[in-house]
């Protein structure tokens, strides 16, 4: 008998009785007993294993190529046949076995009547065992009412687990199911914040559902995308067993605007622009246990409050709320503030934390005493700037000196290599492929992204108007005082956008507004504020770099503010001078007598500017070139926000010439092809390229292996195209059924879906050359050829590169080789891991370790359990927001607008969100692996198997992980860890090194001293 039948018998108590049942005689028929349906020859477990016990004596086995010759079914069809032909067996054994004791007979006796053992008949005749054996068909039974009662039901991976039965009864369940006539079909979902990962669902459908059955001989049905007819085989949204909870979010309570007060650009209200002022001690105001949040706050169930929130002790009687704004006096209130959007999911257009992390809260009415929602609802709360990552991005290193950026991009290959090198000395081979993977992954992260190692100290932090202190000064109190910081805001001009302040904590209202013990606040004046871009203080952040220290470690370069961008003021100088919204609602707006189109794409135009700017600088661009520019980058990063004319920004500062001049584009032979677009490797690396559309899991290119590529480079990813790559080009009206498809030759033909001749005439039929593979549409009898395109995806650049020399401009800027450097050295560093991770064994599984390390092992597989249960749960939210997203886009069309991809974006955050609470889907952080020192112990046994190791790692808590798995320090210095240490004291201090690896000064010290480092 195979393994898996094996294993299936095994669990279902049968594996003693094969060899005896195949050779067992024919059994007798009776009414009473349940046996298969449906027109299959060898439905029967009689006929099917006397057929297979018959076939075997005259020497037949059991190959793939065998079992399709005799039985027409797939080697899976088969063993799920044989073992369904067991278990049927096995009913019937069990009821004649009964049916014998109630007539008296002992188990001697029935033994003897039925050729079985007596230890056989007594398994037989175990209350408990034939109990086990009939829940297959109880599942099967269960499975057939949840499809009665609502249509298709998700029976994908860890279904099982929320049963809580074998994933091997469910198979059994299924397979019964589908002699009955019901469909079991496969598909791919959206995530729905992720399109570019998919998760996979495989769902259970009623007899009659339409389907195809594919090249592969899978079974393939378009019902399986109607995400909103599937559903769950339990019900999730009460977690708690009927007791109430609390949502994560509630429709906002509203503030009456008679508390309001609106500080005006006359009266201060410019210095402050976005901060929102409380007073301190109203229960419905309450930051909690902050003294800064970013916040949003209704306003006559109308409007909203955007703006970093803090507490003010000077207060105009009967005013609890201040919002600072730069717009002048007279300004309706409305003007001043958010209309909210009219979706009761997402009424600020932002989302809002959960509110078990505090995005809201409930207090006691002091009037009535009954619960009530408070007005403060948080986008971010103090703490939460410091998770921020702390990499030095290229847009701000690639404008810094040629030695600093040299510096940092050394200390990051020299971090990556030693990590490679501690990976790689790992025992425990599928932790090791673990960490390969991972290691791999992020090499790839780090080619595109082009960010270096970071400096000592820097950190993200949140400004905080302090207006009270000097324009040299910065309030911070997580630095020491005297500190000199660099302050740098993206997107990032130039250097002269940098201003370098002294670190103060002597100023009574950064006190009172950021507190003495702040790790991501700091607060600035109103000038310094000007030359960060333009920010305000609505949750606009900059990170922080230490810098000029007494050892001379650290330099970051910066010059005095462009004359160009003096007193510009992106809001005055291109805002709406007259704003109408007409009879359907939709709002106008209106410059110097003409009306402008408003910005909806920032990101992607922030991302252009940017580009230039970065072109710009590394070609040596003037200064005056440049504050043309940066004064454009500083309307478009405001212009949707603030509905800017970004259109006359970038004709009065003639952006086209910029282009002409800084980004040309030319072809292999140098000839001048065009203009704009990024031209050097910074500016293209992240750049989007469109790629056929790809499938299933990518392999590595090994030397010796089927799909080795010599054109690539060893360890390199590749990837399979996918099988639906080409389709005919066509468009259908769902309303009539007309279908109009494009012929190569210009002309258009159109059928109707319902017409069945003209569908027999025109409807696309896919050929392929024999020869070059090359794939074609044409109709049935070929004398027309339609015109064809092939599935996309989006992919980088620096991600579809094997060199990234090839991504550097003709100049061949010194910066440029640098960065093409790094990210050449982190693409082999990224293939040499995985070709590691390719000659890295399996782990041995130990029996005896099993038996030693049981209480472990019971502990551990008790926690992977709790943790797979999530995925059921976690595919039910994804399919509720895919359903309410796309209502949500579909109801924006029938209003004749279209939802920008920022908007799409945010609404899909909500909902899944919204969804996974509604399910109970919990967060990877509270449903993590916390892995002990004995269950460790047992892992590295080889107490657990390869397959149940893989999915404990994959939802291990990674730093509990990391710990466990990683050598633990030692005295001794490996090669690689010098070279990191003699990178990193470039940059840090001897102390500042032995604290970030952990090894102790002295040992730092005799390391520099070797390797003759001052």
């Amino acid at each position: 008998m195979n393994p898996i039948a094996e294993e299936i018998a095994s669990y279902y108590g049968i594996a003693n009785f094969i060899n005896a049942l195949e050779h067992y005689g024919m059994p007798r028929r009776s009414g009473r007993y349940p046996w298969g349906s449906g027109e299959n020859p060898y439905q029967h477990g009689n006929d099917f294993l006397g057929r297979v016990a018959e076939l075997k004596k005259n020497g037949w086995t059991e190959t793939a190529e065998n079992i399709k010759k005799e039985f027409g079914l797939t080697t899976k069809e088969y063993r799920n046949e044989k073992a369904w032909a067991n278990y049927e067996r096995r009913l019937y054994l069990v009821e004649r076995a009964k049916s014998m004791q109630s007539d008296g007979k002992g188990a001697t006796a029935i033994g003897k009547e039925m050729g079985l053992s007596e230890s056989t008949v007594r398994s037989l005749l175990n209350p408990k065992s034939e109990e086990r054996m009939r829940k297959a068909k109880e599942t099967a039974d269960f499975l057939k009412q949840q499809v009665k009662e609502k249509g298709m039901i998700d029976v994908g991976r860890d279904v099982e687990r929320e049963l809580n039965i074998s994933k091997e009864r469910l198979d059994m369940a299924l397979y019964s199911l589908q002699r009955e006539g019901y469909i079991v079909v496969g598909g791919r979902m959206d995530q729905v914040t992720n399109p570019t990962q998919k998760t996979t669902l495989r769902v259970l459908c009623p007899p009659g559902t339409p389907y195809k059955v594919n090249e592969k001989g899978n079974i393939v049905s378009s019902a399986v995308y109607d995400l909103d007819k599937i559903h769950s085989v339990k019900e999730y949204i009460s977690r708690d067993g009927g007791t109430t909870y609390e949502k994560k979010f509630h429709y906002p309570e509203s503030l009456d605007s008679n508390r309001l007060m609106i500080r005006y650009k006359e009266d201060g209200g410019s210095d402050m622009d976005g901060l929102v002022q409380l007073r301190r001690g109203v229960p419905d105001l309450s930051l909690g246990e902050s003294r800064y949040s970013q916040v949003r706050i209704m306003v006559d169930g109308t409007h909203y409050i955007k703006g970093m929130a803090v507490y003010s002790d000077d207060m105009p009687d009967g005013v609890d709320v201040i919002f600072n704004t730069n717009k002048e006096a007279g300004t309706p209130m409305k003007k001043v503030l958010k209309e909210i959007k009219p979706d009761p999911d997402n009424p600020f257009g932002s989302l809002i934390k959960d509110a078990d992390q505090g995005g809201q809260y409930w207090y006691d009415d002091p009037k009535t005493g009954k619960k009530k929602l408070g007005l403060i609802n948080k986008r971010a709360d103090e703490g939460d700037w410091t998770e921020w990552a702390d990499a030095l991005p290229s847009q701000f290193l690639g404008k810094q000196p040629l030695a600093l950026a040299k510096k940092q991009l050394d200390l990051a290959k020299a971090d990556k290599r030693a990590e490679l090198e501690e990976i790689c000395s790992l025992t425990n081979p599928t932790v090791k492929k673990y960490w390969l993977q991972k290691y791999a992954d992020e090499c790839d992260s780090a080619a595109v992204q082009l960010k270096a190692a970071a400096l000592p100290g820097q950190k993200y932090h949140v400004i905080i108007p302090v207006n009270t202190l000097r324009d040299n000064q910065v309030y911070a109190p997580g630095y020491p005082e005297g500190t000199k910081l660099a302050l740098i805001r993206y997107p990032h001009g130039g250097t002269f956008e940098i201003p370098i302040l002294t670190v103060t904590h002597k100023n009574q209202l950064g006190e009172k507004f950021i507190g003495k013990t702040s790790i991501d606040a700091v607060g600035i004046t109103k000038k310094i504020a000007d030359r960060l871009s333009g920010a305000d203080y609505d949750g606009d952040t900059v990170m922080c770099i230490p810098t000029h220290d007494k050892a001379g470690k650290v330099k970051i370069a910066n010059q005095d503010p462009l004359e160009g961008l003096e007193g510009f003021d992106p809001k005055m100088r291109y805002g709406a001078d007259k704003v109408e919204t007409d009879s359907d609602g939709k709002t106008h707006y209106y410059r110097n007598g003409h009306e402008y189109r408003v910005m909806g794409d920032t990101q992607k135009q922030m991302g252009v500017i940017s580009n230039l700017i970065t072109d710009m600088t590394l070609g040596g661009a003037s200064t005056d070139e440049l504050a043309r520019a940066v004064r454009h980058s500083m309307v478009v990063i405001d212009a949707e926000k603030h509905k800017l004319d970004y259109k006359a920004s970038e004709i009065e500062n003639n952006i086209a010439a910029l282009r002409k001049e800084w980004q040309v584009k030319t072809d292999d032979d140098g000839n001048v092809v065009g203009y704009g677009g990024a031209s050097t490797i910074l500016s293209r690396s992240k750049g989007e390229v469109s790629v056929p559309k790809r499938q299933g899991t990518p392999v590595v290119n090994v030397k010796g292996s089927k799909n080795y590529d010599p054109s690539r480079p060893e360890g390199a990813v590749l990837y399979k195209t996918a099988d639906d790559l080409y389709y005919p080009v066509r468009k259908m009206d769902k309303s009539t059924g007309t279908v109009t498809l494009q012929t190569i030759d210009g002309r258009k033909v159109t059928y109707n879906v319902n017409d069945k001749t003209a569908r027999a005439m025109y409807e696309p039929v896919e050929r392929k050359d024999p020869k070059t593979g090359a794939v074609s549409f044409t109709n049935r009898e070929g004398n027309i050829v339609y015109k064809t395109d092939y599935r996309k995806q989006q992919s980088t650049r620096m991600a579809e590169t094997d060199d990234a020399y090839s991504l550097v401009s003709s100049k061949r800027h010194p910066m440029e080789l640098l960065y093409a450097d790094y990210a050449n050295a982190m693409k082999a560093m990224g293939n040499e891991a995985r070709i590691e991770m390719m000659n890295t064994g399996n782990l041995k599984y130990d029996k005896k370790a099993r038996n030693t390390y049981q209480t472990e092992v019971a502990s551990l597989m008790s926690k992977l359990n709790t943790a797979l249960l999530n995925a059921p749960r976690e595919r039910e939210a994804q399919r509720l927001a895919n359903v309410e997203v796309a209502a949500k886009k579909e109801a924006a069309k029938a209003n004749g607008t279209e939802l920008k991809s920022s908007e799409i974006k945010k609404i899909s955050q909500q909902a899944l969100s919204k969804y996974r609470q509604e399910v109970g889907s919990v967060s990877r952080r509270d449903r993590s692996i916390s892995i002990t020192d004995k269950e460790w112990e047992a892992i590295q046994a080889g107490a657990v198997t390869e397959n149940v190791l893989k999915r404990i790692l994959d939802n291990a808590d990674a730093e509990n992980l990391r710990q466990r798995s990683m050598p633990h320090a030692t005295t001794e210095l490996t090669q690689a860890q010098i070279n990191r240490i003699k990178a990193m004291s470039a940059s840090y201090t001897i102390a500042e090194i032995a604290e970030k690896l952990g090894k102790s000064p002295s040992t730092i010290q005799r390391c520099l001293k070797k390797k003759g480092v001052n």
